[in-house]
């Protein structure tokens, strides 16, 4: 009720580009992002709310350029040479659309192999930068997820800052999704070495609970990279000779101009719970009984799980129907369970009963795909999911 409260206010608030125009919504983005910052484990850095966690990925990506080749903002392509990054098969397709977007080209962002368990492996990527070099190109930049969107897995970002520090890489860390576990003392440890991020993505409208859209791009600077990159000087909005401390304009530093206020959502929630509240939301989302109790059910009502028990709140399980139970695990049965899950969620979208999504992955057979996001989700409701899979493909 409170992030509704706050989403009606900001439909009717105007936009922040300037501290005259939004003065209390301007001052209360800086103390989102102060908190978020200093959970992150910096002393100091900037940032920003903007529209989507696939544009906070977008200014990591354009920001880490301009860090390695700055004349690119004045001369546009013919200053650079052939700028490479890397990301892990299993990133979030952001990546490859900022590529693209940013003329740097999707060819030049190189997939780096993950293990079993949807995580990059840091010895493939430190071999995919010394390829790159050998073939002539400028490695500029690496990007490590922490909450894959498929698996929920994390990146092993200690090993990964360690390579981005021994080739001059910038380390981006894109936390949409896996954010939130820094406010549970439990799990913070999945992102252990964020800290050494130079930049980070992180979505409280994920499992912070609040409204669509709230997304926040954090930079480990003190020296006004974000502003130097992204700034137009328009001197009939950000004159220099104001009468209080030009800083706080906050709009020129944004590719935007107009924004709504989305960090007044996470301040009043922040307000109302207080950090313990919010930690104990999180370690309710991510607590293990919940998923204990589909992991032990998907087991024993015909289901089979895509991997052993995840790092986060991501499950992904395939529905065995009655025709497929006798057949070993060989290609004709994979071939066949393909088309299972597309047939059962066209039933329980007409039935209007569930709406959970499938996917294939690599070579690997469509399977179903949950994600636990919310505390209030119960054994019950969980056990109503595969009881409502197992009736909408009984008679596959």
């Amino acid at each position: 009720l409170i992030g509704l409260a706050c989403d009606k206010c900001g439909v009717c608030v105007i936009t922040r580009y300037t501290y005259e125009v939004a003065p209390v919504f301007t001052v209360m983005e800086k103390a989102v992002l102060k908190k978020m910052i200093e959970m992150i484990g910096w002393e100091d850095g900037d940032g920003l709310f903007n529209a989507g966690g696939s544009l906070s990925n977008m200014y990591a990506v354009n920001l880490a350029r301009f860090r390695h080749c700055p004349d690119m903002k004045e001369c546009g392509m013919s200053a650079s040479p052939r700028l490479v990054l890397f990301t892990s098969q299993e990133c979030h397709y952001s990546i490859t659309k900022a590529a693209a977007f940013l003329g740097i080209g999707t060819k030049n962002v190189y997939v780096v192999p993950s293990d079993e368990r949807g995580k990059m492996i840091p010895g493939a990527l430190e071999e995919l930068i010394v390829k790159a070099t050998r073939e002539g190109a400028q490695p500029f930049m690496v990007n490590a997820t922490a909450g894959t969107t498929v698996l929920g897995a994390f990146d092993p970002i200690h090993q990964i800052a360690d390579i981005c520090e021994k080739y001059g890489l910038w380390l981006h860390v894109d936390a949409c999704w896996g954010g939130a576990a820094l406010l549970s003392k439990k799990h913070r440890d999945l992102l252990k070495g964020i800290h050494r991020a130079n930049s980070v993505a992180w979505n409280p409208h994920k499992m912070m609970m609040t409204c669509l859209q709230c997304c926040a791009f954090m930079v480990r600077d003190q020296t006004n990279l974000l502003q130097h990159c992204n700034s137009a000087k328009a001197s009939y909005l950000f004159q220099v000779d104001k009468f209080y401390d030009v800083s706080f304009d906050c709009g020129d530093k944004s590719i935007q101009c107009s924004r709504k206020p989305d960090a007044f959502k996470i301040w009043l929630l922040w307000k109302a719970l207080g950090t313990k509240g919010f930690r104990l939301l999180m370690e309710v989302c991510q607590q293990n009984e919940r998923c204990s109790t589909i992991y032990h059910n998907i087991q024993n009502i015909h289901n089979k799980l895509f991997q052993p028990q995840p790092e986060y709140t991501n499950v992904c399980f395939w529905y065995i129907p009655p025709s497929l139970r006798h057949l070993p695990d060989c290609p004709e049965l994979w071939e066949k369970l393909h088309k299972v899950a597309p047939v059962i969620k066209e039933r329980m979208m007409k039935k209007g009963s569930l709406m959970i999504g499938f996917q294939p992955h690599g070579d690997r057979a469509n399977f179903f795909r949950m994600i636990i996001i919310s505390p209030q989700v119960s054994t019950e409701d969980m056990d109503f999911v595969l009881e409502e899979i197992q009736s909408l493909g009984q008679d596959l």
